[in-house]
């Protein structure tokens, strides 16, 4: 599963990467550490403007945690932050979205939590890892977007309309297996147009060969949502008497 990133790229930055062409400056957000679920995130995706009928690549905040256009409220947000790649074409949270709203969902990388064992059963220790690019480029997390309509007020309200967005998760590849069994889908270049594509009506969703990623433990304070600092990403050393896998 996916349930906290980092998102520390200068968007002037992933404009450049992902071939951007439509971008809002006064839509940004600050450097993050620590994403948690509901907060929002940059992500990346190809919509035609209105008016307009030939896509535009565009670079857009929304919020993490998918509510489907059907909701009676967005609460159910916090349990929508992840759809499983095997049934994202027919649950009914996401088959929609998946038929016409993929996105990619740009991170530095994210966290993964490994309980190991214990004689205490009641209270595992639960250890933090970063996994990114081997390569140190942007991550590119598979996503679905969808919009909302809130009928609690009028159409031209400014809150009259939510979108929000979910990561796409697969099976573990061997490297991250002994922490989680799953992990985010991640494409590399050569499949983000055909990914994002909203004329297609279904996608890839084979994961990426192994070898492309790298992980490693981390400061136990990225738990806590009140911390956020580089240092949260800082890889652990010996000194930090940490085991490593």
């Amino acid at each position: 599963m996916c349930g906290r990133f980092a998102s520390s790229t200068d968007p002037a930055e992933l404009v450049r990467h992902f071939g951007v062409r439509q971008w809002d400056p006064t839509e940004t957000l600050a450097p993050s550490w620590n994403v948690a679920p509901t907060a929002s995130a940059f992500v990346v995706l190809d919509r035609a403007p209105r008016g307009e009928r030939r896509p535009v690549r565009q670079l857009r905040v929304l919020r993490w945690g998918l509510v489907p256009a059907w909701a009676s409220s967005p609460d159910t947000a916090v349990k929508m932050i992840n759809a499983r790649a095997e049934t994202v074409h027919e649950k009914p949270a996401y088959r929609q979205a998946f038929a016409s709203r993929r996105c990619l969902i740009p991170v530095d990388g994210y966290y993964e939590w490994q309980t190991a064992p214990t004689d205490d059963v009641s209270r595992p220790p639960r250890r933090p890892y970063f996994v990114s690019r081997a390569d140190g480029a942007p991550l590119a997390l598979a996503g679905l977007y969808e919009f909302w309509r809130n009928r609690a007020v009028p159409g031209d309200h400014p809150d009259a309309w939510l979108v929000t967005c979910t990561v796409v998760t697969t099976a573990a590849e061997p490297l991250l297996a002994p922490v989680h069994e799953r992990m985010p889908l991640y494409l590399g270049p050569d499949r983000w147009d055909a990914w994002l594509d909203p004329r297609a009506e279904t996608a890839d969703l084979t994961p990426p060969p192994p070898g492309g990623l790298r992980i490693h433990a981390v400061p136990d304070e990225v738990g806590s949502i009140r911390n956020n600092h580089p240092g949260l990403t800082r890889r652990l050393t010996e000194d930090d008497r940490t085991t490593l896998f």
